[in-house]
């Protein structure tokens, strides 16, 4: 196990989870789902009781459907929810798997490993559904940051008070007081204004330039992380280094090409937590509580206007809704749109991530791979720079490899959950890693390999124009979202003000009713509390 030493390395997509050492602020395991239908009615019109269509049941859809949900509990509003989803489980991006394929052992988040303390829909939604967090703040181990020849940051090796006060000198040694303390004021300047967004008087936006505007995020999302941070005072060395070490393991991209509003989310990780049994049971319960209709299995083909309704079309069967919430990539999607709607929304390419995970009895990774003597001890977590071969040496092989504690046998009617004498790991690559590659790294210590390639995150360079929200009366695109933030939480957000604009659009409701109340809770958070 290893020590995430104090604040922030993840927030986000397909992630995991590690923290930076000062302070900066088929598979497919799902289990048992709510109500699933095999098929699609037969073409209907809209009846008295009005519906809407969510295509796809990740993070953005489920969530949909959930805030959907409250609003009818709180108007008393008749409205039907169908969710589509071409996958054979509820989760987006967000899944789990069995070691060895066997139900027998703990299931490993494969894809959206983690939240954070400030995502306070997802943290909401574990104690209201009664999900069990476990945190990472606490492990052991030690980290280091790789340049493809050399360990340019080392953390973590000596434990206790001792360990981390040398922890702090190190930090401070290589790059000094500034960096780390103005990187600590740019983040939480941000980080300020994003918990705006679980406030009573949240920002509604038509657009996603209008919310950049309200926070003044512009400066953030129009220059890379690389000039933001330096243009603010922080060191080169200390940016290419450890935000980026950050950003190549958040979003697969680096920190000169990454818009800086994204690089700034890759830092914000304190309380870094994960649902015990995998992240998708939010979703899913998202779903179940929502009371939708959910059809698996199914590739929505076409969205298209029919009178005053929407016409939902899969390859068998299709059916009219009075609104349509489209929260999956359009251009991935295989949807076909009018042609003034589809044009309306930009092509988003996307980061082909490979991701390695795999059982060993090594207790560290192979030393003699990043160049230590034979029998040292290299780092279990090990986070990556480009910045070496910027300067003409050898790029690194991998993203990040993380040692993700040991492979735990479930809790039966024999025995509690136990560890066994293996460990888990997971390697992010840009390309597949080799058999004997790996044989290599864990010194022919490998037992079980499980190889993902995946569409994990969006290429976020700057930016200052964005896809519409709203790309037709009634017709929403929650996924306009995912080129300013892209993590699980946001899309709960992004989802949650597409629905208070579609019910006051269709329903003259929101999700909360307007009060005048002024006493506001402290844990308070807009949608799951109204006043």
């Amino acid at each position: 196990m290893r020590k995430v030493v104090s604040s922030a390395l993840l927030a986000a997509s397909v992630s995991q989870a590690f923290q930076l050492p000062f302070n900066i602020g088929s598979i497919w395991s799902q289990g048992p789902l709510p109500e699933i239908l095999p098929g699609i009615p037969d073409v209907e019109p809209v009846t008295r009781s009005p519906r809407v269509a969510i295509i796809g049941a990740g993070a953005g859809g489920s969530s949909a459907a959930f805030w959907i949900g409250k609003a009818k509990e709180r108007y008393g509003l008749d409205i039907g929810i169908d969710i589509y989803e071409r996958s054979n489980y509820i989760g987006g991006r967000s899944t789990t798997v069995y070691p060895y394929n066997n139900s027998a052992y703990e299931p490993i988040e494969l894809g959206a490993s983690i939240f954070v303390s400030i995502n306070k829909n997802l943290w909401r939604a574990t104690d209201e559904f009664n999900l069990t967090r476990y945190g990472f703040e606490d492990e052991d181990g030690d980290m280091g940051i790789w340049d493809g020849e050399s360990f340019l940051l080392t953390q973590g090796t000596v434990g206790g008070t001792i360990g981390s006060w040398l922890d702090s000198l190190k930090v401070l040694w290589r790059y000094g007081y500034h960096p780390p303390t103005r990187a600590t004021k740019l983040l939480k300047s941000m980080t300020d204004k994003f918990v705006k967004l679980y406030v009573p008087g949240t920002p509604r936006w038509s657009t996603i330039e209008d919310l950049s505007n309200t926070f003044e995020w512009n400066d953030l999302i129009s220059q890379t992380g690389a000039e933001y941070f330096e243009s603010h005072g922080v060191s080169a060395k200390f940016t290419t280094e450890m935000i980026e070490a950050a950003t190549r393991v958040n979003y697969a991209q680096n920190v000169d090409s990454l818009h800086a509003l994204e690089a700034m989310c890759s830092l914000a990780a304190d309380g870094a937590n994960s649902v015990k049994g995998g992240n998708w049971l939010i979703f899913e319960k998202f779903v179940e509580e929502s009371k939708a209709r959910v059809f698996l299995n199914t590739d929505v083909t076409s969205i298209s206007r029919r009178s005053d309704a929407w016409s939902v079309t899969t390859s068998k069967k299709s059916r009219d809704y009075d609104a349509v919430i489209l929260a999956a990539p359009y251009h991935t999607s295989g949807i076909a749109l009018a042609p003034a709607l589809s044009s309306a929304i930009p092509q988003q390419p996307y980061i082909r991530l490979h991701v390695t995970l795999l059982s060993t009895t090594a207790e560290t990774p192979n030393p003699e791979y990043f160049g230590l003597k034979a029998g040292a001890k290299a780092p279990t977590t090990v986070l990556t720079t480009l910045d070496g071969a910027r300067r003409g040496g050898v790029a690194p092989e991998f993203n990040s490899l993380t040692y993700h504690g040991p492979v735990k046998l479930a809790k039966n009617e024999d025995h509690d959950i136990r560890s066994t004498d293996e460990w888990v790991v997971k390697i992010f690559s840009m390309e597949p890693v080799s058999d004997e590659w790996l044989a290599n790294m864990f010194q022919n210590q490998v037992s079980w390999v499980l190889r993902k390639e995946w569409d994990a995150y969006p290429v976020l360079p700057p930016t200052t124009k964005f896809p519409p929200v709203k790309l037709d009366d009634g017709l929403f695109y929650v996924n306009a979202f995912e080129p300013f933030i892209s993590t699980m939480e946001t899309e709960t957000i992004a989802s949650r003000n597409i629905v208070d604009a579609l019910l006051h659009e269709k329903f003259n409701a929101s999700i909360c009713p307007p009060s005048d109340s002024d006493d506001i809770p402290s844990d308070f958070v807009y949608g799951w509390d109204c006043l």
